[in-house]
């Protein structure tokens, strides 16, 4: 149910991730930059912009903040772009040493692609459906074949010809009528997460529907009668608040509001079942859920309660036959599975099916006809389960590696007894597998090809533990080339990201090869405020817990160092996002420890964001980090914000990126850092910060585009690590 809140920040993935959620840092003063092939092009360093200094200043339990850079805030000033630019050109004359660096690692990452290549199709209503890429083509073609995989190809989508002529270009919430005639999405062209609908005649190949504008992404569900659609709207905050009924070729302001979500603390989604039967609207904060079902033959009915909000209770639900599976919280912390009837879905008649396992956290459920299969988190990784409805049997999938991830992955086909599924590990490329439930029967539909001769035998991944500052045993996924040996002398970087609950599961990357290929340890650190052992382990990272995440990520750089796989002069890191605000709080409290970070999009400015409750999320996030006006969330807060805690202190190297059209972390957090750290920081040390002016919170829409600011990025951290070389 897409009514996600988060920072969250994905797009670090293919070199490192993650205020959500998703996944930049500037140059101190350099009179000498450190890196030969720097010196040798220049005996000039550039000087970075000035920041000019107009102080504001907000009083709040009786304690004055002073905020110096709080004129970066705004946009419509054309100081703020012209700034912006200087520090990109800044960046890049700064960073110009790197040029051929830059294009190796790109042409490496991209001679590892298959650039024409295909998704496994997958059936639904008498169609299969799949997307492919091509050669030189940034973006995904979505296409379908009628009966069978021998039919002839229809191009249902082609996203190059959408975003032709536009800077940026991302297509959600991508479904097709019931009868499979029309096809909806909605496209955002800016990154600041403000969409058109728009709807495709596939007969007759016309765009019938285009007028509906600014809608909120990703959420859209069909009626069955193929002309009846669902979305979202957004408040001014960019929160998803409303939700609309459209019927094909009328007014866009004749449109119903079904459902208004007046408590900032809520986002609202609408999505239709794997059967086709209902449709649900999710109302959802980070900690607290509920649920209205229409039967999707109805379209023009009324929506009704399945169990009303109790704050600190989530579920979902998913249906089958004549019931839902409901996955709660309710007196639960790892979460158990109830089932209900669909008529009488009230709290006071669900029955238990999988009962509460300290050990043992559900995640997730898919239903079909006839299974339930289910996403749990074991021993810190995800394994899957499948249960058969009628017998109500239970078993476990089995998978070759310890250190792994395993996913339930798209499975349309409501009367079936295949279940596909991916699998991943640090060694392993992404697999997609399809099983046979009733036989255990398993094929492997396709792995992920990796061109250039990779070999897994030629890396290793293992599993460590650091020992937290309170005794807590905190998992580290780690990944190198087989001939590395814990020496004490590996380049190495740590990834971390620690909020919402997110984990960070053991994933492939075939980008990273190239700085495996060059030496380097990357690991990645599963600490508290995410979920990999469990939901308390989320609970004890967040909230007047939240310095546990720092605490835990130092740990973890520690025991890289203790045990050989990491020393400080050759120790750099990286989290985007939430994650960057991990990264900001770290370097503070132990600057000493690292000799570079990079931190994307990072949520950095928590005091004055979380103050302000018109910047988009904020209000909901008050059930993750506190609510400031509440004097000890406040003081806490104030204690980590990085920000709000710059010092007179040598930091490591640092490259800061942002996104100007962001919604979720603005461009002015890192901006203000940036600033803030070059009025206060020591020493000589390289701070970068680079602005994407025609982005959001992922970073650039197209593939090509995208893989080169992961080549920036990883040259930026080679070169400080000492490992450019092949």
């Amino acid at each position: 149910m897409m009514v996600t809140c988060k920072r969250h920040h994905a797009g670090l993935a293919g070199s490192g991730s993650g205020r959500i959620l998703p996944v930049i840092l500037v140059a101190l003063i350099v009179s000498s930059i450190g890196s030969p092939a720097f010196a040798q092009a220049t005996q000039e360093p550039p000087m970075p912009p000035d920041a000019p200094r107009e102080p504001v200043s907000t009083t709040t339990h009786g304690d004055t903040l002073v905020d110096e850079y709080a004129w970066i805030r705004q946009k419509e000033d054309p100081r703020v772009i012209e700034y912006l630019e200087a520090e990109n050109a800044y960046a890049d004359e700064l960073t110009r040493h790197l040029d051929p660096l830059k294009e190796t690692l790109y042409e490496q990452m991209l001679a590892r692609i298959k650039e024409d290549d295909a998704d496994v199709p997958y059936e639904k209503d008498g169609y299969f459906y799949y997307s492919r890429t091509e050669q030189g083509k940034p973006y995904p073609i979505r296409c379908r074949r009628a009966g069978s995989l021998e039919a002839p190809e229809q191009v249902i989508l082609d996203v190059n010809e959408r975003a032709r002529g536009r800077e940026y270009c991302d297509v959600t919430g991508v479904t097709v009528s019931p009868d499979g005639r029309l096809l909806a999405w909605l496209e955002d062209t800016t990154g600041y997460e403000q969409c058109d609908l728009l709807v495709k005649d596939l007969q007759t190949g016309a765009i019938i529907e285009s007028g509906v504008t600014g809608l909120g992404p990703w959420s859209l569900a069909w009626a069955n009668d193929n002309k009846t659609l669902f979305y979202t709207r957004q408040d001014q905050t960019n929160r998803p608040d409303r939700v609309y009924r459209h019927v094909i070729g009328t007014d866009p302001s004749e449109d119903q509001l079904i459902h208004h979500e007046p408590d900032g603390r809520f986002f609202v989604g609408i999505e239709r079942t794997r059967s086709g039967q209902w449709l649900l609207l999710g109302i959802g904060s980070n900690i607290t859920s509920e649920y209205h079902v229409l039967d999707a033959d109805d379209p023009t009915g009324s929506f009704r309660m399945v169990a009303p909000r109790e704050h600190g209770v989530e579920y979902s639900i998913q249906h089958s036959g004549d019931h839902f599976y409901i996955l709660t919280n309710l007196d639960a912390t790892n979460f158990r599975l109830m089932q209900a009837p669909v008529q009488t879905p009230g709290r006071e008649h669900w029955v238990e099916l999988i009962g509460h396992d300290p050990e043992v956290y559900l995640l997730g459920v898919q239903a079909l006809k006839d299974w339930l299969l289910i996403q749990q988190r074991r021993g810190g990784y995800r394994t899957l389960g499948v249960m058969n409805i009628s017998s109500g049997q239970f078993r476990l999938l089995e998978f070759p590696e310890a250190v792994s991830t395993a996913r339930l992955d798209v499975n349309e086909q409501f009367d079936t007894d295949e279940a596909r599924f991916a699998y991943t590990s640090m060694v392993t490329p992404p697999t997609i597998y399809s099983e046979n439930l009733r036989t255990s029967d398993r094929r492997q539909l396709k792995q992920r090809e990796v061109l250039g001769g990779y070999d897994p035998a030629d890396y290793r991944t293992i599993r460590l533990e650091a020992t937290g500052h309170d005794g807590v045993k905190i998992p580290i996924s780690l990944v190198c080339r087989k001939d590395v040996q814990p020496d004490g002398a590996n380049p190495a970087i740590l990834y971390g990201y620690g909020s919402y609950g997110a984990s960070m599961d053991p994933y492939f990357s075939s980008n990273r090869l190239s700085l495996l290929d060059r030496g380097v340890v990357f690991a990645i650190g599963h600490i508290r405020g995410g979920s990999e052992m469990g939901r308390q382990w989320y609970e004890d990272g967040k909230f007047l817990k939240k310095r546990n995440t720092f605490e835990d990520f130092i740990s973890c750089a520690e025991e890289l160092v203790s045990s050989g796989w990491a020393a400080p002069d050759r120790l750099a890191i990286e989290g985007g996002s939430a994650g960057g605000l991990l990264i900001g709080a770290v370097i503070n409290m132990r600057p000493e420890l690292f000799c570079a970070a990079h931190a994307a999009v990072p949520f950095v400015d928590v005091m004055n964001t979380m103050m302000d409750p018109t910047i988009p999320l904020t209000v909901i996030e008050y059930d993750e980090w506190g609510n400031p006006g509440d004097r000890a969330y406040y003081e806490y807060m104030k204690s980590y914000s990085p920000y709000d805690n710059v010092a007179a202190q040598e930091y490591p190297d640092l490259l800061v990126t942002a996104g100007l059209n962001d919604p979720r972390v603005h461009y002015w957090e890192p901006a203000k850092w940036v600033a803030r750290m070059r009025d206060r920081a020591t020493g000589d040390r390289m701070l970068i910060l680079k602005t994407n002016m025609g982005a959001g919170h992922g970073g650039s829409s197209g593939r090509y585009e995208r893989l080169r600011e992961i080549a920036f990025e990883n040259a930026f951290l080679l070169d400080r690590l000492g490992a450019t070389g092949d």
